[in-house]
C-alpha cells in the first residue's frame, strides 16, 4: 500500500513537472479603452495601480493595435489568426461560414495538452460553436479546474469598461453595486476633451465617470492576477494583458483612427521565463504589433509550431519573426447605420487611411451608443450647426478619400496631411503599402456584404474571392477609381457597368453615386442595371439615379427589393440607402415595418436617433 501511494505521489510530480516544462498563459483582456486611458500609458488622471503594476513588472507595448475598432470583428481575428477581411468575417455580428481547413489557435494548444479557458466573451463573427474551442468557456470557467498534469492557457475579460457602462442605468447600476462612487471622483474641469469632441458638460460628465470605471476595471484586473499568487502558480504563469479596442467617448470605438485602434499591452514574465522576454521588467518595447499577431504569439511561447495559415507574426517565443514595417487596420459595418469601407496601415507614428466610401460620412446614427449624454450632447450642437470644423469634420460629405496623419506631432489626428507636397512620398509609400496587403490576403471587402448570403449559400465568401475566376486586380482597380470621384474616369465607370462580373458592375454604379452630378450621362447606363439579377448592383444603381435627381425611379426600387427580400443585410443596404437620400418617408409602411422585422439590425432603422 505505502508502495503504492508513493507511485501515485511520483507520478503526480512527474505530472506536475511535465506541466511545468511549458508556461501557463493568462491574458486579461479588458473592453473599449484607448491606450491613453491608462496611467502607465502617461494619463496623469488615471488611478489603475494594478496595470500599472504589471508594467513596472513586464513589458509595455507603445504601440499595439486591434485591427479592427470594434470587438466582433477583431475577435475573429484573435480567435484565428487571420484578417476578418481576408475571409469575409469583417462586419459586424455576421456569422459567415469560413472553410473548416481554418482552426482556431486554442485548437492547436488544445492538440499540444494544454487546458483552454475562456472567462467568458466570445463573439467570434463567424458560423461556428463558439464554445467549442474551449475545454470550459462560461462565467464559471476557471484554470483551477484543469487536471493536475496540463499546463493552461485562460482568458478572463473583464466587461466592466465596456461602451454601456455610461448609459444611464449601468451607470446607477454600477453605483448600487459599488464598482464607482456615487459622483465622480475626478475633477470635471480636469477632463482633456479632445479637438474633435465639444467641450460641453455631458462629455466631462461622461469623461469623469469613465475614469472612474476604469479605476473599476483594473481592481478587477487586479484580483484575477492576484489568484495566481494565491495559488502559487505566478513564477510558471505568462500575464498578458490587453484592451480589446479603443474608445469610448465619441470618434474612439468603431473609428479606424488611433482613439479606436491603439489599445494598451502589456507582458509580465516570471523568472523562470524571463529569457522569452524582449526587454528586462519596467521597460517598454517599440515594435508595433496587433491582435493578428497574438495567436501566433502564444503558440510561440507554448512551444506550438504556428501553422502556415495564421497571417501574424510571433513577437515572443522560439517562433519570433521579424516585424512587418506597417500594422493593417480594417473597417467595414460596424452598426446597422454605418456601411463603410476604410483601409489603413501605421507604423506607430504615421496614419495613411483609404476610404472606399467617401460618399458617406462617419458619423454615428445608430441609437446604441446615443445611450451616452456625451453622445447626445454632441449630435445636439451638430445639428444645430455649432460644432467646430475638427468636431464635424466626420459628417462631411463626401469624405476625403485619403488621410494621412502623424499621431505624435498630432495625437488626436485633426490634421490631414495627405494633400500636403512635403508628404508626398510618405503618402504614396503607405498607400502603396494598404494595397498590397489586400492584395496578399485578397481583401473580401471589395464585395458588396449584400452578396454575402448568397454566397454563403452554398460555398464561402474566402472562396469566392479567392477563386481565379475573380477578377481581383480588376475589381481592386476600380473601386479605388471609384473612390476618387474624378470626371476623368467616367468612362471607365461607364465600361464597367456592362461587365459580365457583378461586383465590377457594382462598383462601376457606384463610382457615379460617388461622382455626383457629373455622372448624367450614365444615367441610361444605369437604368439598364435596374434590373441586374443581383439585387446589390440593383441598389447601387438606383442610388446613383437618386443622385441624377431620378428620386421616384430609385424610391421604386428599393421599394420592390425590400418587399421581396427576406436577407436582412440586402434590406439593410436599401434602408441605408433611402436615409442616405432622405426618402426614407417615400416608404410604404407596411414595407418599411416588413423589412425593420428580418432581423435585428433592420429593427435598428426603425428606431429613430436622437434629433
Amino acid at each position: 500500500m505505502k508502495r503504492i501511494s508513493f507511485l501515485l505521489i511520483l507520478f503526480a510530480a512527474i505530472g506536475v513537472s511535465i506541466a511545468q516544462d511549458r508556461p501557463n498563459i493568462l491574458w486579461v483582456t479588458s473592453e473599449d479603452n484607448s491606450h491613453h486611458w491608462i496611467g502607465c500609458y502617461g494619463n496623469e488622471q488615471a488611478h489603475t495601480p494594478n496595470i500599472d503594476q504589471l508594467a513596472a513588472e513586464g513589458v509595455r507595448y507603445k504601440y499595439a493595435y486591434a485591427n479592427a475598432p470594434v470587438c466582433a470583428v477583431v475577435r475573429f481575428t484573435l480567435i484565428t489568426g487571420r484578417y476578418s477581411c481576408s475571409m469575409g468575417t469583417q462586419n459586424m455580428r455576421s456569422r459567415y461560414p469560413i472553410p473548416p481547413r481554418f482552426k482556431t489557435f486554442t485548437s492547436y494548444l488544445r492538440d499540444a495538452g494544454y487546458y483552454c479557458v475562456n472567462r467568458s466573451k466570445t463573439d467570434y463573427n463567424f458560423a461556428t460553436n463558439d464554445k467549442s474551442h474551449w475545454d470550459e468557456s462560461s462565467r464559471d470557467a476557471h484554470w483551477k479546474n484543469r487536471p493536475r498534469d496540463k499546463p493552461f492557457f485562460a482568458i478572463f475579460n473583464t466587461t466592466i469598461s465596456h461602451e454601456s457602462n455610461l448609459f444611464a442605468n449601468k451607470i446607477e447600476s454600477n453605483r448600487r453595486r459599488g464598482l464607482i462612487p456615487e459622483k465622480p471622483s475626478r475633477d470635471l474641469a480636469a477632463a482633456q476633451i479632445p479637438p474633435y469632441q465639444p467641450d460641453t458638460p455631458e462629455i466631462r460628465h461622461d469623461w469623469a465617470t469613465y475614469m472612474d470605471t476604469m479605476t473599476a476595471m483594473d481592481k478587477q484586473i487586479g484580483d484575477w492576477i492576484n489568484e495566481l499568487d494565491d495559488a502559487g502558480l505566478r513564477e510558471n504563469t505568462i500575464v498578458i494583458y490587453y484592451s480589446d479596442h479603443g474608445g469610448i467617448l465619441p470618434r474612439g470605438k468603431r473609428y479606424i483612427y488611433d482613439t479606436g485602434t491603439h489599445v494598451p499591452m502589456i507582458v509580465r514574465y516570471p523568472k523562470k521565463w524571463a529569457h522569452l522576454a524582449p526587454g528586462k521588467a519596467g521597460t517598454t518595447s517599440d515594435r508595433p504589433v496587433s491582435f493578428i499577431d497574438l495567436p501566433a504569439t502564444v503558440l510561440s511561447l507554448a512551444g506550438v509550431s504556428v501553422p502556415d495559415h495564421m497571417q501574424g507574426r510571433a513577437f515572443l517565443g522560439e517562433g519570433k519573426r521579424p516585424p512587418e514595417p506597417y500594422v493593417f487596420l480594417f473597417g467595414q459595418r460596424f452598426d446597422s447605420r454605418m456601411l463603410r469601407f476604410v483601409r489603413a496601415v501605421t507604423d506607430g507614428q504615421y496614419r495613411y487611411i483609404r476610404n472606399f466610401h467617401p460618399h458617406r460620412h462617419r458619423g454615428i446614427l445608430t441609437g446604441y451608443p446615443h445611450s451616452q449624454i456625451g453622445w447626445q450632447s454632441f449630435y445636439k450642437l451638430q445639428l444645430a450647426g455649432k460644432t467646430t470644423p475638427e468636431q464635424s469634420s466626420f459628417w462631411n460629405i463626401p469624405q476625403p478619400f485619403e488621410e494621412l496623419y502623424d499621431t505624435q506631432a498630432d495625437p488626436w489626428e485633426v490634421n490631414n496631411l495627405a494633400n500636403q507636397p512635403q508628404y508626398k512620398q510618405l503618402l504614396v509609400k503607405m498607400r502603396t503599402a494598404t494595397l498590397n496587403k489586400m492584395r496578399e490576403i485578397r481583401d473580401t471587402g471589395l464585395v458588396p456584404e449584400s452578396m454575402y448570403n448568397e454566397l454563403s449559400s452554398n460555398g464561402t465568401v474566402f472562396d469566392y474571392v479567392q477563386d481565379n475566376d475573380f477578377p481581383y486586380e480588376e475589381v481592386l482597380q476600380l473601386a479605388l477609381t471609384a473612390g476618387m470621384g474624378n470626371q476623368n474616369n467616367l468612362g471607365k465607370l461607364q465600361s464597367a457597368m456592362n461587365h459580365d462580373h457583378p461586383v465590377i458592375r457594382y462598383w462601376g454604379a457606384l463610382g457615379c453615386t460617388i461622382l455626383g452630378k457629373p455622372a448624367a450621362v450614365a444615367v441610361e447606363s444605369l437604368k439598364k442595371l435596374l434590373n441586374d439579377p443581383v439585387p446589390a448592383v440593383r441598389l447601387t444603381a438606383a442610388e446613383a439615379l437618386a443622385v441624377q435627381g431620378h428620386t421616384e425611379t430609385a424610391t421604386k426600387i428599393l421599394v420592390e427589393i425590400l418587399s421581396e427580400t427576406n436577407d436582412q443585410i440586402v434590406a439593410l443596404e436599401a434602408l441605408n440607402i433611402a436615409e442616405s437620400l432622405d426618402i426614407t418617408d417615400s416608404i410604404p409602411k407596411q414595407v418599411f415595418n416588413k423589412a425593420c422585422n428580418i432581423g435585428n439590425y433592420t429593427k435598428r432603422m426603425a428606431v429613430s436617433y436622437p434629433k
